[in-house]
């Protein structure tokens, strides 16, 4: 064959590194592909702006930052990268719960402004004057300026409550986040928050509409169902005062306490506004009862005037109400004043179920207050225990003694009666001595039965600690034993081959 031209060389060259450079492209692509699949899997990426890593036929981590060089990172570092996306984590999470913590306060703050908003807006439906009815409009429409920013702030709680989310279950997608129970929630809450009088503005179209000087107040309501239900949304915005078992949760010092979340962590205890409410009632059982019973007995005597208002009775005036409130809620109802709505009877019997809880938690922290602790009681039963003993001694020795004088006065064969009031003498200290005995003895199982458990582990603890000496000590003298027994067995041996040569040299004829 003719040897090939250098042309044809060059094209085979050329195809060659064709093909070559195609193939390291190929690899390049694939073992980008096999990094992306692997930062996909084990969710390692770099906060921010950092670019995919990829791993190069050479060991090392490339970087691809578009048309920029590549910057070569070794695999060693992965770890570092990794440490350091979790402090980017946890810096993350520490500003949620810092702008959750404010939100929940925002808008506990903006739902006690609507609230109060509301009851100067019914108070002083009474004092506006005809001629002025625009300032029930601007109360009315402050109120719900009010609700819109309630429902905003709530939005952006929950907003940052998905992102926490997130946070804590190592980047995944929003939408798992969204969970039936969620999205419940917030559609309740919503709900909620968004309730507020709205009879002004229909008052103000019916105004319009018909010439009237009537002003828009609840009072002066033409029409039974706009007044109802002026009524009832008065009330239900009361609702929104859910915040405050949130606010209380999300400001407590054990939520805000790391040796409180890491102990609870460990012990498998969530931290609830049931477990805060617990600790509260612990810590500050009389301010917390105090408190809740103040604010509910106002909430109420106020919530049963607008009930009964429209009825022109006495109890639509507050210091009747404050009566009537405070004799259901403490379940006296001496039956002077009585509800006259369906309303303000539903109040009323609220009312008394809520006293009924509130006197069974009152008597617990009564009873609580005024029970002994564990060292006062040792102290007190042992008191009672020495005073036992000494009237048991004074009780046998009367026993004796009246034994004594009526063995006297039978040696000296005195009179009847005498003799009778010695015997009478002497079963009356027999059974003073048998009565102080038995209580001794009931006060004696009474303690025994107070051991606590902190003693009685000290006391296995000291017991097994013994068992554990007593067995080393009867291990060591057993090794002792077996190293005399094995210097006994060496000196028998030692004697018996000594006696066996001795006896080869003094009789040789023996072998």
């Amino acid at each position: 064959m003719p040897p090939p031209t250098w042309e044809e060389s060059k094209g085979e060259t050329g195809q060659a590194e064709d093909g070559a450079a195609e193939s390291e492209d190929r690899e390049r692509y694939a073992g980008r592909l096999v990094c992306a699949l692997q930062m996909e899997m084990t969710n390692c990426s770099l906060h921010g702006d950092s670019k995919v890593d990829c791993v190069n036929s050479g060991g090392s981590i490339s970087r691809n930052g578009g048309d920029s060089a590549e910057v070569s990172v070794p695999l060693s570092h992965r770890a570092a990268l990794m440490e350091g996306d979790n402090l980017f984590r946890l810096r993350d999470r520490k500003f949620l719960l810092e702008d959750k913590r404010r939100l929940c306060a925002l808008a506990l703050g903006t739902a006690v402004l609507g609230i109060l908003l509301m009851i100067i807006h019914v108070e002083m439906c009474s004092f506006i004057n005809k001629r002025s009815p625009n300032v029930a409009l601007i109360i009315n429409c402050s109120i719900s300026l009010s609700t819109g920013c309630l429902l905003v702030l709530i939005i952006a709680f929950h907003y940052k409550d998905i992102r926490l989310f997130i946070i804590d279950h190592n980047q995944v997608d929003w939408r798992i986040a969204m969970t039936s129970h969620r999205v419940l929630v917030i559609t309740l809450e919503l709900l909620v928050c968004v309730i507020h009088p709205v009879g002004t503005y229909l008052k103000v179209g019916l105004h319009v509409n018909s010439s009237s000087s009537a002003a828009p107040c609840i009072s002066n309501h033409h029409s039974e169902a706009l007044m109802d239900m002026e009524l009832l949304l008065s009330i239900l915005m009361f609702l929104r005062l859910y915040l405050v078992h949130r606010t209380i949760l999300l400001h407590s010092k054990v939520l805000l306490s790391a040796s409180y979340r890491s102990i609870g962590s460990l012990n498998n205890i969530n931290f609830t506004f049931r477990f805060v409410l617990k600790v509260l009632m612990n810590k500050y059982p009389g301010r917390t009862l105090l408190v809740f019973i103040l604010f509910f007995w106002l909430t109420a005597s106020w919530m049963l005037t607008l009930c009964e208002r429209k009825t022109q009775e006495s109890t639509g005036h507050m210091d009747t109400a404050l009566w009537l409130i405070a004799i259901t809620f403490l379940t006296v109802g001496y039956g002077d004043v009585a509800p006259h709505t369906t309303c303000g009877k539903a109040m009323c019997l609220f009312s008394g179920v809520m006293g009924v809880a509130c006197t069974a938690m009152l008597v617990a922290v009564v009873t609580k207050t005024l029970a002994l602790n564990k060292g006062e009681k040792h102290v007190h039963f042992f008191m009672l225990d020495i005073q036992i003993s000494k009237r048991i001694r004074h009780a046998a020795a009367n026993v004796l003694r009246e034994c004594w004088l009526l063995h006297r006065t039978n040696l000296t064969k005195g009179n009847r009666g005498e003799h009778r009031r010695h015997q009478r003498c002497l079963l009356e200290a027999i059974r003073v001595f048998r009565h102080l005995r038995l209580k001794q003895r009931k006060l004696r199982d009474y303690v025994s039965e107070m051991v606590d458990l902190p003693k009685m582990q000290m006391i296995m603890c000291d017991l097994s600690a013994n068992w554990n000496n007593s067995y080393r000590e009867l291990e060591q003298r057993i090794l002792s034993m077996e190293q005399k027994l094995d210097e006994l067995s060496r000196c028998f041996q030692q004697t018996s081959e000594l006696l066996s040569h001795a006896l080869q040299h003094r009789n040789p004829e023996i072998r």
